[in-house]
């Protein structure tokens, strides 16, 4: 069977010229099966590449942005944890500061009870220790009185008093001191009057004889010195702020 062929489209040389024409030329360009151009089909086809790839990107890009979402989200856990992380140690490290505080405080407290029940213990061996001195000091005194021809009694005295002297260095290695204030102004705070003398040549509240040392450990009277004190004499002189503040110089 023939198709038949239309030519109405068939390009033909006019009658003057014998040219086709440009726009039948243009018009009578061959077509695709879609009815399209190939310059149409080429153009479609770059649009739906465009569109492929438009399309890739955007998902290439909302699947970066849910694995950014993701990551932020982690990220911000891990500041929570890294925040309480932060908090227990330093609550951790500032228990430990108080216990450690807590316990210098302990042991300071403890040294000084244990330095105070030493002082004490020391201060009672002593003051049983004191009797003996004033005995001993006693015999001295009495034996040098009555030795006058007696060597052997001499030399008894000598020895006593040189126990003697050993006990006071014994003691003065422990902070004792021994308070014999002869001829020093009375002072009611380590001195005990027993007994007054007229005497108008002394500063009045001097003390004239000492009948019992006194002993102090530590800056402690542990023992007042019993003593008489002068009256009848000259008030003693005041020492004078301006001259005390030079001497201090």
């Amino acid at each position: 069977m023939k198709v038949p062929i239309d030519d109405s489209n068939e390009t033909k040389p006019t009658p003057e010229t014998g040219e086709t024409d440009a726009a039948e030329t243009k018009e009578s360009a061959p077509k695709t099966a879609g009815g399209m151009t190939e310059e149409e089909m080429v153009e479609a086809a770059i649009r739906a590449g465009e569109q492929a790839a438009a399309d890739d990107l955007k998902k290439d890009a909302d699947k970066m942005a849910a694995e950014r979402d993701e990551y932020a989200k982690k990220l911000g856990a891990a500041e929570d944890a890294q925040k309480k992380a932060e908090d227990a140690a330093k609550e951790a490290n500032d228990k430990y500061l108080r216990l450690q505080a807590e316990w210098q405080n302990f042991r300071k407290r403890t040294d000084q009870e244990r330095e105070v029940e030493r002082s004490r213990a020391n201060e009672r061996l002593i003051e049983k220790l004191l009797p003996v001195l004033d005995d001993m000091e006693r015999a001295i005194d009495h034996a040098k009185a009555t030795a006058d021809e007696d060597a052997n009694l001499a030399q008894f005295a000598d020895g006593i008093q040189a126990v003697h002297t050993k006990m006071l260095g014994v003691l003065g290695g422990e902070g004792v001191e021994v308070i014999d204030p002869a001829g020093e102004p009375f002072d009611p705070l380590s001195h005990q009057a027993v007994g007054r003398e007229e005497d108008t040549e002394a500063y009045e509240d001097t003390v004239s004889q000492v009948y019992q040392k006194g002993y102090r450990m530590g800056g402690k009277i542990i023992r007042s010195a019993m003593v008489t004190v002068t009256y009848g004499g000259k008030k003693r002189p005041q020492e004078k702020k301006d001259d005390a503040a030079e001497g201090s110089k």
